[in-house]
């Protein structure tokens, strides 16, 4: 059984120390915060601390903080015998000070009170050691179903791939819910709309499921459209992602 200290206090840490503690083939031994109020939360359930100099030794210790903490807190690692692996998407494995180094990536969006099966969740692992390969793949597969080996270049793509489609398209939904707010319309009139959408790129590429005015290059629609949005950014936008999907599917025009 893999003994697991996890720093940082967090959504991820959180989020990884449950699905950690429910399963059997590794335990969390300890769980290390700057921030007293946010360690109580784990205090009832395992051994906490806030003094950094106190962290017990364990095969592996996951760094689950904001991605400008990682060096820092890593610097409290770099003579310790297990492995130290940071959660974050776009950080170097380099910025981490043990030998023994390595990430822990779980490619999903994680945010407070909402709870996550992380069965489905992909777990991406990276290392220099292949001993520290094959302990990552363990701790991945203690909690997930879909554990994939990925190198750095791939890892900072797939975090911008990530960025593209959760943060941009959330941003989005959050312009769409504001027009439909400022006319008096519930936001969930689009959940069905959303739901297919989502549903569509589970069994066919995003370039042929998109729809819409922009690729059919419907320009009276797009027109009456940008008459409508009352602010400068709504419009940028909608001119520069119309523009997008135009130039993507201009062959088809």
């Amino acid at each position: 059984m893999l003994s697991i200290v996890i720093l940082g206090t967090g959504n991820v840490a959180q989020h990884l120390f449950k699905a950690f503690t429910r399963s059997n083939m590794v335990v969390v031994v300890q769980v290390v915060g700057r921030n007293n109020s946010s360690l109580n939360r784990f205090s009832k359930a395992v051994e906490t601390t806030s003094d950094f100099d106190r962290i017990i030794d364990a095969d592996v210790y996951i760094i689950a903080v904001k991605d400008d903490a990682i060096p820092s807190v890593s610097r409290f690692l770099k003579d310790r015998p297990g492995i130290v692996a940071h959660t974050s998407g776009a950080v170097s494995m380099d910025f981490l000070e043990s030998k023994n180094n390595g990430v822990f990536y779980p490619l999903q969006t994680f945010t407070k009170g909402r709870e996550i099966d992380l069965k489905s969740v992909p777990i991406c692992i990276e290392a220099k050691q292949e001993s520290a390969i094959e302990t990552l793949k363990l701790l991945g597969n203690a909690i997930s179903g879909h554990i994939y080996e990925i190198t750095s270049s791939q890892r900072k793509k797939l975090h911008l791939a990530a960025v593209y489609a959760n943060n941009f398209v959330n941003h989005l939904y959050g312009v769409s819910e504001t027009i439909c707010l400022d006319e008096g319309l519930p936001f969930t009139l689009l959940h069905p709309l959303i739901m297919e959408t989502a549903k569509k790129v589970q069994s066919m590429s995003p370039k042929k499921a998109q729809t819409g005015p922009a690729v059919r290059n419907d320009k009276k629609t797009m027109d009456s459209h940008l008459k409508l949005l009352k602010k400068q950014n709504q419009t940028e936008l909608y001119n520069l992602i119309s523009k997008a999907i135009r130039e993507t599917h201009e062959e088809k025009l």
